[in-house]
């Protein structure tokens, strides 16, 4: 196959989802892999364009994605023209921010659907703009599996040095062992076997946490272990899948990354995401595995404290794009 076709959505337009998305499409590196389309509001584009000082690079407004130009010159963005700069302002929270961010994930579903775009990725949205908004979801992922009507999904995190899935997202830590049930988790290590398998072309070794320190030490520490944690690992084995565990949390990203495993199943979002943010910050990839369609993300915030000042750095977005790229190729 050719280049895929990537919309990227634009995310807050207060925040630095803008200035990423401008510095990310203006590089050869990105060019050179994928043909991409920002899905967001031309005028804040363009006032990334000037916070980031990039000059020579058209914004060329379109309305359907067959007018794209895909050329090094030219940011081709989807414009819904739904983000009034004079309203909108930079680093703040607001209503009308959270809902145009709202609408170009919407879009972008749309055109995932319908297959004039490959792959979605997305740049950052603030959870309290979207609900001032009125949309009472925790993310992205949860927007993606609503649209899509996906009952198995999971969050997964893609890095050089560490690949992480989450077996529940985004909640309170106090609610996260009512929340983990055995089918929730032998549905997320199924999602970790078959993403792995085909990206990569053979069976992952899959190790699983704990959710207790020492992973329950026999039931001393928590009995999430033996009632919940290791009957899905045991039915996972049945089903053919190489798995192991739990093991300990504070032992088992360090034999990922040594080698042992392919791929962690972290019982809760912090559980993995400090491992992996320790070691591949600004480097590492969400990627919303169980979707019919392909979308990964960044894996920081809005950046409302630097947005405007030109600092924003677009790698996250770059290595979104880039897994994006790749995983089309399998698909």
């Amino acid at each position: 196959m050719g280049k895929p076709i990537i919309g990227v959505t634009m995310g807050d337009p207060a925040g630095i989802g803008p200035e990423v998305c401008v510095k990310a499409l203006a590089s050869a590196e990105i060019q050179k892999i994928a043909n991409c389309l920002v899905i967001g509001d031309r005028r804040f584009l363009r006032l990334g364009l000037k916070i980031s000082k990039i000059e020579k690079i058209e914004i060329n407004s379109i309305k359907k994605v067959s007018e794209a130009k895909f050329s090094p010159d030219t940011i081709d963005v989807l414009d819904l023209n739904n983000a009034d700069p004079a309203k909108i302002k930079l680093g703040e929270i607001s209503k009308a921010a959270g809902k145009a961010a709202v609408e170009y994930l919407n879009k972008a579903i749309d055109l995932a659907q319908t297959k004039e775009i490959y792959a979605i990725v997305t740049a950052p949205i603030n959870k309290e703009a979207i609900h001032k908004a009125g949309f009472r979801f925790q993310g992205h992922t949860e927007i993606l599996a609503a649209r899509t009507k996906t009952k198995d999904y999971a969050m997964m995190f893609v890095s050089d040095p560490l690949w992480v899935i989450l077996a529940t997202t985004h909640l309170p830590l106090r609610e996260v062992s009512r929340h983990l049930t055995k089918n929730k988790i032998l549905k997320t290590i199924q999602l970790a076997h078959e993403t792995l398998s085909r990206v990569r072309g053979r069976k992952p070794k899959i190790g699983v946490a704990g959710l207790n320190p020492h992973a329950g030490e026999g039931g001393i520490f928590g009995k999430e272990e033996i009632k919940i944690i290791k009957p899905a690992i045991d039915e996972a084995k049945k089903l053919g899948i190489n798995v192991e565990g739990p093991i300990s949390p504070d032992a088992i990203f360090y034999l990922a990354k040594s080698g042992m495993f392919d791929i962690v199943v972290a019982m809760y979002h912090d559980q993995g995401l400090i491992p992996l943010k320790l070691l591949a910050f600004n480097r590492s990839v969400n990627v919303t595995v169980g979707l019919p369609f392909i979308r990964t993300s960044v894996d920081h915030g809005t950046g409302f404290d630097i947005v405007g000042k030109g600092w924003a750095n677009p790698q996250s977005l770059m290595e979104a794009i880039k897994v994006a790229a790749h995983f089309s190729k399998s698909k």
